[in-house]
């Protein structure tokens, strides 16, 4: 009999799991809170259900060769970047593509999921829910919680004295949807991630001024990288990665800031990181326009509020501030499991692989999508569902979980100590992730291999963009149509942009694209590769050399 796996939440981690779980003959029941599936791409226009929801202007960050299910590529006319209702589409295609919505309880809530009295024995769950009012429990093998990490705003206004006093209107960014209301006023935003970014940009056009705060300061990418290309595709390959591994960081982190400086000056827009901060990256093409335009002023952080002003760290003061969004972030938080596992799943420490929680007998229980990665997050939590939805049927295996957690508790205590550093909250390298939890499935794509029987997938797999199809070519869940996918990835990129077309120019156009987009990582890689052989080489030799010498000395003297 198949299991029965319960998963919470029908967004986009929600629905690969619901499909992984059917992939892998399970029998899953899906509950979403909601009347409708993609989870905070299901724009409304208000926030009274205190579900955190898309504003209407949001547009994707990550392209859509780099952001797709893995056997379920976008259709080539749909955009590279597209706004929320486009991307809202595509997840309702996939999800009648493979049939996924008769799994979905919806306006169903989960009140409690609790391990039963034999739990170290079946590692089983009894989950209470609620629909309309009423009811039920059921007992489930598995459970896949898919709630994400935008649950609770964070709101820190204790870290603000005198904002008790402020008289004009607070929000948090989860209550913004449209700039319609904030016309003629004197927004201040605090907080520069990609939703600060937006936010600003967007109000710009309708406020009297908008005030941009920021502690730390950040780098900003554009969409599009050298010659109009998706800058995701341009930059996540695994002949970067290689390199990344070869150079030292301090000479890559040199070219990455001055190239970013050449586009425009950090530190004369009120940008550059504040020194002894971390480096962190917001993605908008506006920004940088608006704050040259005067449209967006640059602002240190706040110090304190008085009833309509703001005082900044630099000893500024901006006054008559209509508005104050913070833009600060989300808490996440697991409401229906009982103490110690509620605190312990927040600790992503205490999470095998940012996924299995560490204190519990029996693998049953699985965090889909609480990750931070420096990629696409639809794609890391699909590959996370696949490998633990065969954990949950046997084919894989994790260690122990008393060595883990003991493992864990030990650097927990080391971090406090300050031995280590609390790397937590880091943004994880997509590549690395991606191959770790790939290598686990036995999915991860082989180079080598590869150049030697197919040469022309390898060439594509390695210098070009590390796209999901890669994670379907071998191994379990292998899918016929990857090696097409990879090898079609740029047209279906450069088909939307195709709406002029010039007569007589594809041909050079498409040799240019070539040279351009594999040119530098190709020839870099090349060097670094010959460099490393010529290393070894000179290594064996030595070491031969060292044995064979005594060997022939003996000889001689015979």
């Amino acid at each position: 009999m198949a299991k029965k796996v319960a998963v919470i939440g029908a967004g986009v981690s929600g629905l690969s799991s619901i499909k992984c779980c059917v992939d892998e003959d399970l029998e899953p029941t899906c509950f979403e809170r909601s009347d409708d599936i993609g989870g905070l791409w299901k724009f409304t226009e208000s926030s009274k259900d205190g579900m955190t929801r898309v504003y209407k202007s949001l547009v994707t960050n990550v392209c859509k060769e780099m952001s797709c299910y893995s056997d379920f590529p976008f259709h080539e006319d749909y955009p590279n970047f597209m706004n929320h209702e486009k991307f809202r589409d595509y997840l309702q295609e996939f999800a009648e593509h493979f049939d996924l919505l008769k799994y979905i309880q919806f306006k169903t809530t989960v009140c409690s999921i609790t391990k039963r009295p034999d739990f170290s024995e079946t590692g089983q769950w009894d989950v209470v829910t609620e629909t309309e009012g009423k009811q039920n429990r059921a007992v489930f093998d598995a459970v896949m919680v898919c709630t994400g990490h935008f649950l609770n705003p964070h709101l820190p206004l204790e870290a603000f004295p005198g904002i008790h006093k402020f008289k004009g209107q607070i929000l948090h960014s989860q209550e913004y949807k449209i700039p319609e209301g904030f016309q003629g006023k004197r927004v201040l935003v605090i907080g520069l991630g990609n939703t600060g970014g937006d936010i600003a940009v967007e109000l710009s056009r309708t406020a009297a001024q908008v005030l941009l705060s920021t502690r730390t300061g950040t780098w900003v990418l554009g969409r599009s990288s050298d010659w109009g290309y998706p800058y995701n595709m341009m930059v996540t390959r695994r002949c970067c990665s290689f390199i990344a591994q070869v150079l030292p960081s301090c000479f890559l982190n040199w070219i990455q800031e001055r190239k970013l400086n050449k586009r425009f000056n950090h530190e004369d827009y009120g940008l550059s990181i504040t020194k002894g901060k971390k480096a962190k990256f917001i993605v908008n093409d506006e920004l940088p326009n608006c704050i040259l335009c005067g449209a967006i002023t640059m602002k240190t952080s706040v110090i304190e509020f008085t009833e309509t002003s703001a005082v900044f760290e630099d000893g500024t003061v901006e006054e008559n501030i209509d508005v104050v969004i913070f833009t600060t972030g989300y808490t996440f938080s697991f409401p229906f499991f009982e103490e110690p596992l509620k605190s312990l799943c927040t600790k992503k420490i205490f999470l095998y692989k940012q996924v299995f929680p560490l204190n519990l007998e029996r693998a049953t229980l699985a965090i889909i999508g609480l990750i931070g990665l420096k990629g696409s997050i639809l794609s890391g939590t699909e590959l996370q569902a696949r490998w633990v939805t065969r954990v949950f049927k046997g084919l894989c295996k994790i260690p122990p979980s008393q060595k883990l957690m003991m493992e864990a508790t030990e650097k927990e205590q080391l971090i406090k100590r300050g031995v280590f550093k609390d790397t937590s909250k880091d943004k994880f390298d997509y590549i690395a992730y991606m191959d770790d939890i790939a290598a686990c499935i036995g999915t991860k794509p082989s180079i080598p291999l590869l150049f030697l029987k197919d040469p022309r997938l390898a060439w594509e797999v390695f210098f070009g963009p590390c796209t999901p199809y890669q994670y379907r070519l071998v191994g379990p869940g292998k899918w016929d149509g990857a090696r097409n996918a990879i090898l079609t990835q740029w047209d279906r990129t450069l088909k939307p942009l195709k709406t002029r077309i010039v007569p007589d120019s594809s041909k050079p156009a498409s040799m240019s694209h070539y040279l351009k987009a594999w040119g530098a990582p190709v020839l870099l890689a090349s060097l670094l590769l010959i460099c490393k052989s010529s290393l070894f080489l000179k290594l064996v030799r030595d070491k031969l050399q060292d044995r064979m010498s005594p060997y022939l000395v003996s000889l001689w003297r015979g």
